[in-house]
């Protein structure tokens, strides 16, 4: 019996061995040679192979081969200076930043959901499309392309030219005004033989494109704009002593060589003198209004789209030069019409003087109307995309706001505020320049560090109050409130987005930050500012505008770019500090959506919460409501402020989210919440009691600027250009 047992196990066994064979044969190749995972070898083996391993002893090579042992070294603790060169600590706004640069792909519609349904699966019923494009979110792959107003207008272009002059560009009219009086004379005589266009000297190249592309070459022009003076003579004394049927009968000149060669142009006479961005002209005291003053020239256009930025005094000039002595004398216009209006604007005025304010207002525009056409942005909205402008209020770093305490109640402010009052007492640093040192540490503690360690007059105190390890070689962005916000507002769109953003300073000291800010992020980028010479800006203006530039950012200086530049190629702009004159501001906001512009814009400005830069921005509200009542004639203005309030300059306001907002005494907010919203016919162009109001980031239009509330946001005023029209 014993040899049948062995018998059958011998022939069970070689059944499995044949089974597993035969099994091996199905599998793929890649499959056969494969070792048994850990998890398949019985415990017991694997227990008896480690026992084994640890009981066998290392083979050695060479003989009298000693054990080397390192000793251990306990880790030496580092200074303040040693974790700021030697260990890097990412902080929590680090993290955010690095998170947004590192965010994997997501479907860009927000709230999109796949259907599950997939091509090639027949589905019970009648035959239809899979996805229906009319949905809600639904991702559409090609779509054909309809034609924009902007596009009909140049298809039935000369039909729109005649019928409806108005709805184009004051370009447009000036050029077919200027055309229109050098041929339509019954004699078949030019009424005008000459005709003189002054500029500013980064559009002097515009107007002559511009021209040759309307007029399709009709008039030959003559652009001037630097050169050697003799050469400049000689063009100039040709062009003006050129009589009967001129060749070149229009000259396109600069402010600044005008004035450089009115000598010559004051020697004979000129049909009409044509002066683009007439705001130039505001002082009637200056050299360049003198000079244009003594041009012998009857008939004088003046084109502004801010002709009253501070008061009205300049708005008398504008109208001055046009109309010599319509308004009076300078003394004569400010006793019977500025004085009385201007206190009928403040918050604070008696009835008595608002109604002897609207009487005297109704006189000015009276006597104004006779030589005034007035335009608003609103007539190209349609041919322009969607438009959002969006005012930032943002908490100032922790350092920032001990600094600018620090620089408030220091002796040297007191004593500047003695000086406004008395100008006998007083000390040496005036108000004008703490107002600039306050602007400067709202943008970044690294702008008046020198003034820090010079221990200049404010800064006293303040040395003490700068990290031991703190140093202007390493930017670092958490120390500024915008700075945070911006670093993860770029990072967003950088990720989400293929926008461009234009970044726009007063200070040249910012665009240097926003520099270091970009090589940290390794971003492209340009930067133009007043080193910048006029040819070299059109080559960086057009590279930067081409579909093919890789340049993500383009810093510019609103004292030197922020008139006259078509910055088409970004959609998005960033304003972060604000200027006094509210005119500087809107021209540098206007950069992107312009003639040309094919995506939705996005204009933010910035402003510290509570600090001068509201201030500022209240000062620019003030300003804005004296234009919208003497320019556009607007009836019930909102009067916000009293002059006691835009005095108070001086002053950190900590417990708030917006002073603008407090000040306003808004009636659709209720407990942080915006209960009503703003009148249908309401834009941006509107007072800003009339913008949307966010105290949070639910509502805002804007999805990159929703992932930088965390960073300090804590107010935002928002609206848009027009309604979107389908």
């Amino acid at each position: 019996m014993k040899w049948i047992t062995y018998l059958y196990l011998v022939l069970k066994q070689c059944i499995s061995f044949l089974f597993d064979v035969r099994k091996i044969r199905t599998l793929a190749p890649s499959q056969r040679g494969k070792r048994p995972l850990l998890l398949d070898i019985p415990q017991d083996i694997v227990e008896l192979t480690q026992s084994e391993s640890c009981t066998q002893e290392p083979k050695r090579r060479f003989k009298n081969v000693k054990d080397i042992q390192i000793p251990e070294r306990k880790a030496v603790p580092l200074s303040d200076n040693g974790i700021c060169t030697v260990q890097k600590i990412v902080s929590e706004h680090e993290e955010r930043v690095r998170k947004l640069l590192s965010k994997p792909f997501q479907i860009p519609i927000p709230g999109y959901q796949l259907s599950g349904r997939v091509l090639g699966l027949r589905l019970p019923g009648p035959r239809r499309p899979l996805h229906d494009p009319d949905e809600p979110n639904a991702l559409i792959v090609y779509s054909p392309p309809e034609l924009s107003e902007h596009d009909r207008l140049k298809v039935d272009l000369y039909v729109h030219a005649f019928l409806d002059i108005s709805i184009f560009a004051v370009l447009l009219l000036q050029l077919t005004f200027k055309y229109i009086l050098r041929l339509s004379r019954p004699e078949a005589k030019p009424l005008i033989d000459k005709a003189i266009i002054v500029a500013p000297s980064s559009l002097v190249k515009n107007w002559y494109n511009e021209i040759n592309k309307w007029l399709n070459n009709m008039i030959n022009t003559l652009a001037i704009d630097g050169g050697k003076k003799a050469d400049i003579d000689t063009k100039l004394i040709r062009f003006m002593k050129t009589y009967g049927r001129v060749v070149t009968p229009v000259l396109i000149i600069s402010y600044e060589t005008f004035r450089l060669h009115a000598h010559v142009l004051h020697q004979d006479e000129v049909g009409l003198v044509l002066c683009d961005e007439g705001h130039r002209l505001k002082n009637s005291e200056n050299q360049t209004y003198q000079s244009l003053m003594g041009l012998k020239a009857k008939r004088r256009v003046l084109l502004s789209g801010t002709p009253i930025q501070n008061d009205l005094l300049e708005y008398f000039s504008l109208v001055h030069f046009v109309n010599q002595g319509i308004l009076g004398t300078a003394q004569e216009f400010r006793k019977k019409f500025e004085t009385p209006i201007l206190r009928g604007q403040d918050a604070a005025a008696t009835d008595k003087e608002r109604k002897l304010a609207e009487e005297r207002l109704f006189d000015l525009v009276s006597i104004v109307n006779k030589c005034l056409i007035r335009r608003t942005s609103a007539l190209l909205s349609k041919y322009l995309p969607l438009k959002h402008e969006l005012v930032v209020c943002i908490k100032m770093g922790e350092l920032q706001t001990r600094l600018y305490k620090s620089f408030i109640q220091s002796d040297s402010i007191k004593r500047s505020m003695e000086e406004n009052d008395n100008p006998r007492k007083g000390g040496s640093l005036s108000a004008l320049a703490a107002i600039t040192l306050l602007k400067k540490l709202c943008n970044h503690p690294d702008l008046i560090y020198d003034k820090i360690m010079e221990r200049a007059e404010g800064f006293e105190k303040a040395a003490s109050m700068l990290p031991s390890n703190y140093s202007k070689k390493e930017l670092l962005p958490e120390l500024s409130g915008k700075l945070m916000v911006l670093d993860c507002l770029l990072a967003s769109i950088k990720t989400t987005t293929n926008d461009k953003i234009v970044l726009v300073s007063n200070y040249t000291q910012t665009l240097d930050l926003f520099e270091k800010l970009c090589h940290k992020r390794s971003y492209n980028y340009v930067r133009l500012d007043g080193t910048m010479t006029i040819k070299k800006r059109a080559k960086v203006v057009d590279n930067f505008n081409s579909a093919n530039s890789n340049d993500f950012i383009f810093m510019l200086s609103s004292k030197a770019g922020g008139c006259g530049l078509n910055l088409i190629g970004a959609n998005r702009l960033v304003m972060f500090d604000p200027d006094w004159n509210p005119a500087n501001d809107d021209q540098a906001m206007a950069r992107v959506w312009r003639d040309g512009q094919k995506k939705p814009c996005f204009v933010y400005r910035f402003l510290s919460t509570g600090t001068i830069e509201e201030k500022i921005f209240q000062r620019q509200a003030h300003k804005k409501a004296l234009s919208s009542t003497v320019v556009d004639q607007e009836d019930d203005v909102a009067r916000h402020f009293t002059i006691n309030d835009l005095r108070d300059l001086f002053k950190l306001e900590e417990n708030t989210v917006s002073d603008t907002h407090a000040k306003f005494k808004c009636k659709r907010c209720v407990n942080g919440i915006e209960i009503k919203g703003p009148s249908e016919q309401s834009d941006c162009n509107s007072d800003l009691s009339d913008w949307r109001h966010s105290h949070n980031p639910r509502h805002l239009p804007d999805i990159p600027l929703r992932q930088c509330w965390p960073s300090g946001i804590t107010f935002v005023f928002h609206h848009r250009s027009h309604e979107q029209v389908k």
